[in-house]
Parts: structure tokens; sequence; C-alpha cells
């Protein structure tokens, strides 16, 4: 198994060492840099570029320049999401938002996680385990969104919540860490 299948089936694998992760890491970067240098008004070049960091382009995306990801084709975006400004995906493993999920500025969705073993942490070692996000989902500002985490559908993020865990649906969160707050009645 090379490095690439380790990190989309969620082993150890050498995310800052190996060439061909780096080299994808480094063409991604160049084109949300790409991204962050277009006109906001000029949606169809927005699109193009969002076309080629995504592999596709989601239906009714909205993205508030700058952003930015690690591979990009590891992002599964809903129809009618709305991303704000300076927004980051960490997308080792997928990042999968559903249909109506508007996120805050300066939101950070992080699969990674590292060794607490300082020499393992040394090789480059790390594990990439999926997030998955729900419909009709709000996240306010500086919501930041762990490994393996899982929103169901209908929550609403607080501004400044760092989620470690699943949250189930219609529910109102806050907190560091994160915890649920209420029940929405939807």
């Amino acid at each position: 198994m090379n490095e690439k299948e380790k990190m989309l089936s969620g082993q150890w694998y050498d995310a800052n060492y190996n060439p061909e992760l780096v080299e994808q890491r480094y063409h991604c970067f160049d084109l949300c840099f790409e991204l962050n240098q277009i006109k906001p008004s000029d949606i169809e070049k927005k699109n193009e570029v969002i076309q080629k960091i995504m592999g596709y382009l989601p239906q009714g995306l909205e993205i508030v320049t700058p952003f930015s990801c690690d591979y990009g084709t590891n992002i599964h975006l809903g129809k009618n999401v709305f991303i704000n400004m300076n927004c980051y995906f960490m997308d080792g493993a997928t990042i999968a938002l559903g249909d109506h999920v508007f996120i805050g500025p300066y939101c950070g969705f992080y699969t990674a996680s590292h060794p607490i073993d300082y020499q393992k942490r040394n090789q480059g070692l790390e594990k990439a385990l999926p997030i998955k996000v729900g419909d009709n989902c709000w996240f306010g500002a500086n919501v930041s969104v762990m490994p393996g985490v899982i929103i169901e559908s209908g929550c609403v993020i607080v501004a400044g919540s760092v989620v470690t865990k699943n949250i189930e649906s219609n529910s109102l969160v806050a907190g560091v860490p994160a915890r649920v707050i209420k029940k929405i009645k939807q």
C-alpha cells in the first residue's frame, strides 16, 4: 500500500516527506493561490479554478476568498454551500458537506491527527479521518471541526466552538470542546 492509499484508508502515513503527496499538496496550494488572486466578481474564472481544485464544480457553491485546502479532490460539497473568507479544509481524508451548509469566516475542517510521540511525529506521520456534515448546518466564525467528526443535519455551531465529537441532528452546539446546548425545533 502506498502512502496515498494509507492516507485515504485512515492509516498512519508519511504526510511530510512522501514526494507524491508533497507534490499534490503544492499543486493544490498553487491553485488556491490562483483562486485567491481572482477578482471576486469574476465568477466564471473563479468557477474554472474551483473545478480544477476539486475536480468538479459543486452546484450553487459560493466561496469568498481567500480559501485554502490541501488536496481539493477530497472535498465533496452538496448544493448551495456558502464558504466565507479565510476558511481552511485540511482534506487528507474526505470532507463531505451536505446541501445548504453555511460556513462563517475563519473556520477550519481538520482531518489530520498526529502522534503524541515526537519521534513518530518527526518522521512526518499523521492519520487522516473523514469529516461529514449533514444538510442545513450553519457554522459561526472561527469554528474548528476535528478529525473523524460527524455533524448531522440541522445543526448550528456557535462561533469559536471546537467540535471534537459527533453531533446529533438539530443541535445548537457551543464551547471548547463543543457541547450540545439545546435541541433546535425545526
